[in-house]
């Protein structure tokens, strides 16, 4: 029996750095016999400009092409405005061994695509693709701050100060005044040390006892001003980012806007995940689709009738940590919903378990915000939050004895004073 052939006139790319191999499958309605054409490219822009002229030549708008890297944005953005371009994961898209060659990709690329048995990857429109670059860019520069925070934990370890114990955040006001007034020298004020704790402080009389008897050597503090240098200017940075996503997202502030009602989602953390999901919910087919995509379902992992592993699949590399981010911050409050629902999960499945199923919690409810419209509005809200009172279960005396009799105990023998 036949396949059914959904596009008759269909392009496969197969990418690389430098070249770029596309075939181009005409099939005839009538015999349905596909004519292949096929040719190379290089990736620089006169020849991809060459490319999409001699796709329009052929009267060819659909392309499909495997998201390599980074490579294939340079195509997508030249195709894009007059071509439909469909991107799709290697893993779909994946040859047979012993078989494989450009060319040899490039036309199974094109066979599949035109039977239409590729599923393909979401690609936002520019705008939010262009949100996304900044929101993944300030990504990486507070992971590189995290990674200077360690680093300058592990001096202040190495130099036999203990002041990360005592205070509860190591980089907050307390803590980096106390730690510049101890880089100006080996000798420290007890007095001056005093004077820059906050009145807030819960282990004040702990302080000294974290400082005395430190010794700095020449390595490590040469590695500590850096390090101070380095995170000074990531601030800056991330700032930047920060100050430029707003300025870009306010055009789109009345699609999305209202999901920082849902508690732990700041106006920051909504522009983040918009970059990330976009503001077309008609992209995913439902909810579990856009939860299967950020990570937060279970993989499968199953053979022979036997599940291996429910662990949750690693998509979602940039969404997942950052509404795992906003569920910690939900739940802090926990009279809250999001807050009672990690208490009830948490009892029977553990912190982790609960805080991935808040984090999906999260994301379903941002879904339909952004779909409908409507405010943040749980439909178990008002029975979750104000659970019915319980009737009276006080035991009667009657009650007690009638549970006697039908448990086979004798009552006759028993005394009552009422």
């Amino acid at each position: 029996m036949a396949m059914k052939i959904v596009r008759f006139n269909c392009c496969g790319m197969d990418v690389h750095k430098n070249l770029v191999v596309a075939t181009i499958g005409i099939t005839d309605r009538k015999t349905n016999i596909t004519e292949y054409f096929q040719r190379s490219f290089s990736t620089l822009n006169s020849d991809l400009y060459r490319l999409k002229d001699w796709l329009k030549s052929h009267h060819c708008s659909d392309v499909c092409m495997e998201s390599t890297g980074k490579y294939w944005i340079p195509i997508f953005n030249i195709l894009e405005d007059e071509i439909n371009v469909h991107l799709t994961h290697p893993k779909y898209v994946k040859a047979i061994k012993g078989k494989k060659t450009d060319k040899k990709d490039s036309k199974w690329i094109c066979d599949l695509f035109k039977h239409d048995l590729i599923k393909f990857s979401f690609i936002p429109p520019k705008v939010i693709r262009e949100l996304r670059e900044i929101a993944r860019y300030r990504y990486k520069l507070v992971c590189m701050r995290s990674s200077e925070r360690n680093r300058y934990q592990n001096c202040m370890t190495i130099s036999h100060i203990a002041l990360a114990s005592v205070v509860s955040d190591p980089f907050g006001k307390t803590a980096s005044n106390i730690m510049k007034e101890v880089m100006k020298s080996n000798v420290i004020d007890d007095d001056k040390i005093l004077k820059l704790v906050h009145k807030n402080c819960k282990n004040k009389d702990k302080i000294l006892d974290s400082l005395h008897g430190y010794r700095i050597e020449s390595d490590q503090r040469f590695k500590m001003k850096k390090s101070l240098d380095h995170m000074e200017y990531l601030d800056q940075l991330i700032n930047s980012c920060e100050a430029e996503l707003i300025k870009r997202a306010y055009p789109l502030r009345e699609s999305f806007q209202h999901i920082t009602q849902i508690k732990g989602i700041s106006a920051l953390s909504a522009i983040l995940i918009i970059s990330e999901i976009g503001i077309d919910m008609s992209q995913f087919e439902s909810d579990k689709q856009l939860v299967s995509w950020a990570g937060l379902s279970p993989a499968n992992n199953e053979s022979a009738g036997k599940k291996k592993s429910v662990r949750i699949s690693k998509a979602g590399q940039y969404l997942k940590p950052l509404l795992v981010q906003c569920a910690l911050s939900a739940i802090k409050d926990k009279t809250s919903y999001f807050g009672r629902k990690y208490s009830n999960i948490k009892k029977r499945r553990g912190h982790k378990k609960a805080i991935i199923a808040i984090a999906r919690m999260m994301l379903v409810s941002v879904y339909h915000m952004i779909l409908t419209g409507e405010e943040f509005n749980p439909c178990d809200y008002k029975s979750f939050m104000k659970p019915k009172a319980n009737g009276n279960k006080s035991l009667t005396v009657e009650k007690a004895l009638e549970f006697l009799k039908q448990s086979g105990v004798d009552i006759s023998s028993i005394q009552v004073n009422l």
